[in-house]
């Protein structure tokens, strides 16, 4: 069966809503149109990389992507905000972050990427581990800032431009207590979907929650057992014809729940804590095997696991069973150049550091070598 949702665009209007937790944005025609075929992606109608195998192992429909979580960063808090002051300037612009992330877009897409993962709450700015910062793209009755929202359209322009795909996360823990409550949460929810269809945008994959059974979470809704309920809100959220398609992540190695995985139009994977690249192809088969499983794309989007340079990776084993991958590099313990990581703040969203190179000249090895 093929899963499409598209729609012709062709209003350009203008809308505010000061009054119900949106922004002021602006309509455009979509350029770039994700679907889905069985377990492939196509991309405005075309199966990816369609037909064509590297070393003996299919790579269409693949989503070859990368954890690019601080897309829209910005901390509100004054004590922390100094942790990610630029070298050369000795101060933190959220809006300088973005723009540099746009810049670099055609770079990673040069190389052969096709989908980028970004976050409306981040993730940790320093790799792992959250403390007091704040960046959120809502407020506490789960309003959205306008000052987030037109970062964010700038990437998902820049992507549209680029006929990238751009997975949208909106929840993260150590940000979600932001939000007053699990009412605050819907409306959050709401807001980010209603205000997505009036932007017109159609190459947005929506990732509810990141990494829903960490126990981290202040809001049960957030957690695994709501999120068949997230995510069938925002099925249920339609224009005409087009819907988003949506799922939601679980923490490294572990597998997804029969409720979720019956629920997503694709299945989010991570692998950080999957050392043995046999491990990854463990996990594709576990999660066939879960209760209501269908055939659908599956997708890692965050593993830091590389040695690219190696016969057998992480990367690899996805794709040779039938999976999307997707980098996440953070700075480690003693890395001081902010060219090392597209997590840590601040970024250099430029393919500067050796692990950079290394992940997006296999990617560009991977798409270039296929036959």
């Amino acid at each position: 069966m093929k899963i499409v949702y598209s729609l012709s665009i062709t209003a350009l209007f203008l809308f505010s809503i000061a009054t119900n937790g949106q922004v002021s944005t602006k309509k455009r025609k979509a350029h770039t149109v994700v679907s889905i075929e069985k377990d492939n992606f196509l991309i405005n109608g075309q199966i990816i990389n369609k037909g064509k195998t590297w070393k003996g192992n299919p790579i269409e429909g693949l989503l070859f992507n990368s954890r690019m979580v601080q897309a829209t960063f910005d901390d509100e808090n004054p004590e922390t905000a100094v942790l990610w002051k630029y070298p050369d300037t000795q101060k933190w612009s959220a809006d300088r972050n973005t723009d540099e992330f746009v810049a670099a877009m055609a770079e990673w897409k040069s190389y052969g990427l096709n989908a980028i993962t970004v976050n409306l709450q981040g993730g940790s700015p320093t790799g792992y581990g959250n403390k007091n910062w704040i960046n959120s793209a809502f407020t506490a009755d789960g309003s959205i800032k306008p000052a987030y929202w037109n970062r964010l359209e700038k990437v998902l322009k820049k992507a549209d431009d680029l006929e990238m795909v751009v997975i949208l996360g909106l929840f993260y823990f150590g940000q979600d207590q932001l939000l007053a409550d699990e009412k605050a949460v819907i409306n959050a929810v709401d807001n980010t979907i209603n205000g997505l269809h009036k932007t017109g945008y159609r190459n947005i994959l929506i990732e509810v929650v990141n990494e829903c059974d960490l126990p981290y979470y202040d809001h049960k809704i957030l957690t695994e057992s709501g999120m068949a309920t997230l995510i069938n809100r925002v099925k249920n959220n339609k224009r005409g014809n087009f819907r988003y398609l949506v799922s939601t992540s679980f923490q490294g190695a572990s597998i997804p729940t029969s409720s979720v995985i019956e629920a997503s139009d694709y299945i989010l994977l991570h692998a950080n804590a999957v050392e043995d690249p046999k491990g990854v192809a463990t996990m594709i088969e576990k999660t066939k095997q879960v209760s209501g499983y269908s055939l659908k794309p599956l997708v890692f989007n965050e593993d830091d696991h590389y040695e690219f340079d190696k016969e057998e990776n992480n990367f690899k084993t996805a794709i040779e069973n039938k999976a999307s991958w997707g980098f996440f590099d953070f700075r480690r313990e003693g890395e001081t150049n902010i060219e090392e990581g597209f997590q840590s703040v601040p970024v250099d969203w430029k393919v500067s550091s050796a692990r950079k190179k290394a992940f997006f000249e296999y990617v560009k090895t991977i798409v270039n070598s296929a036959e």
